[in-house]
């Protein structure tokens, strides 16, 4: 039985279908041991006999449109790819605190690579971890056009791509086991 953490796009715990036990009794629905929410914003852990990784990503994302109307995105990482992105200390060094935060920012399609030149000011790509399809990044809060960057990411990635804080990966990782 492996191990994996679910992140999901577009969450926002103020919609009712949204809450976590919810979409725990989706992921148990659909034959999911395990299963624990981990903060309200969409991630969640569960265990499966199935190591077809794109298929569960496919088969969530549909129960959770045709259940609870959640269209965002799923994007399921092992507990191992975890494991390997907190063991490379990406941002050995740096300090996430409210002006500063160290973002991992997982894409779909893993091909795709890494983004290339970022021509935002506020936002530092530090590196693309193929293993876990995930994009490293230190993002300075301190100015209001941050959010540039998402858009710039979508348009290299599309919307299948969702962002946590270095510190949302190292819980769930922890929650994991």
């Amino acid at each position: 039985m492996s191990r994996y953490a679910a992140f999901l796009r577009g969450i926002m715990p103020s919609n009712p279908n949204m809450k976590n036990d919810k979409l725990r009794g989706v992921f148990e629905g659909l034959g999911f041991d395990e299963v624990s929410p981990l903060l309200s914003s969409g991630n969640l852990v569960f265990s499966s006999d199935e190591t077809d990784m794109p298929a569960l990503e496919d088969r969530i994302q549909q129960a959770l449109q045709a259940e609870l109307g959640i269209g965002g995105g799923t994007l399921i990482r092992s507990r191992e790819q975890l494991q390997a992105l907190v063991d490379l200390d990406p941002f050995t060094g740096l300090t996430h605190c409210r002006e500063t935060y160290l973002t991992v920012t997982f894409v779909k399609d893993a091909a795709a690579g890494p983004p290339g030149a970022n021509t935002e000011e506020t936002v530092r790509v530090l590196g693309y971890d193929k293993p876990a399809a995930a994009i490293l990044s230190v993002i300075d809060n301190t100015h209001p056009n941050t959010t540039n960057f998402m858009a710039w990411l979508e348009k290299k990635y599309g919307k299948d791509i969702t962002t946590r804080t270095f510190l949302t990966v190292q819980k769930t990782l922890k929650k994991l086991g």
